[in-house]
């Protein structure tokens, strides 16, 4: 096993996809395992995940749960995007940078281009430049989407009024709107808000509803507020492979997930963590804090003795990727103050 394999939970910090799974979950999929049931969604785990997602966006949605968030914005993306289309969203989105393509892909080839502005978040003014560059032209791409990440890879996160208007300038232009929610809840913790005020309410036509990195095991979900698009992304997931047989098992999860708010205390244990430890960062000389965290994603800057002291004590966490110097810590909801302060002390240890 690798050093990471195997590095403690209150050491891991380079995802929250290091976290393991909430009890409640690991205990629906264990029920689930119990007795026969229809394959293919046709099963009353299914239904009871997919009624608690229409109570939570206050409306009827349709829901197709998939494996992986790359699966559920490669599939989303190309429900919305023709193949001489392009995706507008941040150069620095996941989309954009961790993918492999996979858009691309799935949408047989649509381009992904870059809309710049600060905190990771797109910038109107640029966008609506965007939105109108070479429309009718037959030699260029068509701009399609905007697809929006909430929270962001830095863990900054849009307000209902940024949504709001990126989608009025996207729809004001014919595109329409993709939220790429791998940490929706953590958005949704951040702003005091409900589900339906950050999505279709300001604009958005189809989510990736992200649940896998906030205490699920193996499941996302695409949840579509747009009738007309049901038939074809039900088509294109069981083309994509992913329309499981036992889906009871992965909408087990969703429901679990959704059920007593579970989803919400696990984003906002998750938050506090980032908070706390942000919070500290900020008493520690030669320890600099880039940006207050909104979610559970914190960027600073650690000298180099200090950055090797904590690796060497089995701390886990992405270094030197952005540029020397710059490292990211990422808390989840399994980490406990305890844990944050432990580190904290480390970097103290390390800084004197």
């Amino acid at each position: 096993m690798s050093a990471i394999a195997t590095t403690p939970s209150s050491r891991a910090f380079i995802s929250d996809n290091m976290a393991g799974a909430s009890p409640e979950i690991a205990t629906a999929v264990a029920d689930a395992a119990a007795g026969q049931v229809l394959p293919y969604g046709n099963d009353p785990f299914t239904e009871r995940a997919c009624r608690r997602l229409g109570e939570i966006f206050e409306r009827d949605v349709d829901v197709f749960p998939v494996s992986t968030g790359s699966a559920a914005n490669g599939l989303s993306l190309a429900a919305l995007t023709p193949p001489w289309g392009s995706v507008l969203s941040h150069p620095e989105s996941h989309i954009n940078t961790d993918e492999c393509g996979a858009p691309e892909f799935f949408t047989d080839g649509a381009k992904l281009v870059g809309v710049p502005g600060p905190d990771s978040k797109i910038d109107p003014d640029a966008l609506a430049t965007a939105v109108r560059r070479r429309a009718g032209d037959v030699h260029s791409v068509q701009p399609s989407v905007v697809s929006i990440s909430q929270a962001t890879e830095s863990g900054s996160v849009y307000t209902l009024e940024e949504i709001r208007r990126l989608s009025g300038i996207a729809k004001d232009a014919g595109l329409r709107v993709h939220m790429d929610g791998a940490r929706f809840a953590n958005a949704l913790d951040q702003l005091g808000a409900t589900a339906a005020e950050m999505t279709w309410k300001a604009g958005v036509d189809v989510l990736s509803f992200g649940a896998t990195k906030n205490g699920a095991m193996t499941a996302d979900a695409i949840v579509s507020f747009d009738p007309a698009l049901a038939a074809e992304l039900a088509f294109r997931a069981k083309r994509a492979g992913q329309l499981t047989s036992k889906m009871r098992f992965q909408t087990a999860q969703l429901d679990a997930y959704l059920t007593d708010g579970l989803w919400l205390r696990n984003a906002r244990r998750a938050n506090e963590m980032a908070a706390r430890l942000g919070d500290g960062l900020k008493s520690i000389a030669g320890a600099g804090l880039l940006a207050t965290p909104q979610a559970n994603i914190l960027f600073c800057r650690l000298p180099q003795h200090v950055t090797e002291g904590l690796l060497a004590e089995g701390y886990a966490f992405y270094h030197d990727r952005w540029e020397p110097g710059i490292v990211r810590f990422v808390t989840a909801f399994s980490h406990s103050a305890d844990d944050i302060d432990q580190l904290l002390e480390a970097v103290r240890r390390h800084t004197r």
